[in-house]
């Protein structure tokens, strides 16, 4: 079986050398990139199958390389390294397509985990070439298209992702655990308020403005989306 192929995007040098020694000797590939063009360059450049991406770089911030990276591959896993603990910064770098982020101190052994994690989970639900509707609502999963009324909404990974697991568990109260652990994933240690902060998202760009609201709140349980009565 071929080695996966991390990216490692760190200005710190003790600390991305140690991420390359500790992920060399589990047999990963690994190449290190400690400013923003560089990892942008290298992504270009070659084939990765994960980036550990810090989020505070010299030059391009950390948010801008991942804001560019989502604007051609929404694939590649990409984990946020941050010694920021703010919610905001968090969610900010969760909106702009991260799979997932580790806050600085981090034990190796968890962020071994959550690599594992990711490169074990299928590349996306829009390989499936299956479609999804709901009313006047369609959600493409093999193009990754969300229309409503025939208008296209543009929707990040993690809302794309939120808004599919909804669909297909339709008439189910959804509790925020349950959301967490099948949209972000088990391995998320991250506040259960993020789940919110998406529906409010979705709800902007999904329910406002028209006549009839998809997304259901269950007071004191969680979400949902219910079929339609005819």
């Amino acid at each position: 079986m071929e080695q996966p192929a991390i990216l490692i995007v760190e200005d710190e040098r003790k600390l991305s050398r140690v991420l390359q020694l500790e992920l060399d000797y589990e047999n990963y590939k690994t190449e290190i990139a400690d400013n923003g063009n560089d990892a942008l360059r290298l992504m270009e450049e070659s084939h990765w199958d994960l980036v550990l991406l810090d989020i505070m770089l010299p030059g391009l911030s950390g948010l801008e390389v991942l804001r560019r990276i989502r604007r051609t591959d929404d694939s590649t896993p990409i984990i946020l390294l941050t010694a920021r603990d703010a919610v905001h910064d968090k969610v900010s770098g969760l909106d702009l397509g991260a799979n997932d982020y580790v806050t600085k101190p981090f034990q190796i052994e968890e962020l071994l985990a959550r690599i594992r994690v990711h490169l074990r989970k299928p590349i996306t639900q829009k390989n499936n070439g299956h479609h999804l509707t709901h009313g006047d609502l369609q959600v493409d999963l093999n193009a990754h298209e969300v229309q409503r009324e025939n208008r296209e909404i543009e929707l990040t990974p993690r809302e794309f992702d939120l808004l599919v697991y909804l669909l297909k568990n339709k008439n189910i109260v959804l509790t925020r655990d349950q959301l967490i652990e099948n949209v972000w994933g088990f391995d998320y240690f991250g506040d259960t308020n993020v789940v919110d902060v998406y529906i409010r998202y979705l709800r902007q760009k999904i329910d406002k403005g028209y006549d009839q609201a998809y997304i259901q709140t269950v007071r004191g349980v969680g979400y949902t989306i219910k079929d339609l009565v005819q």
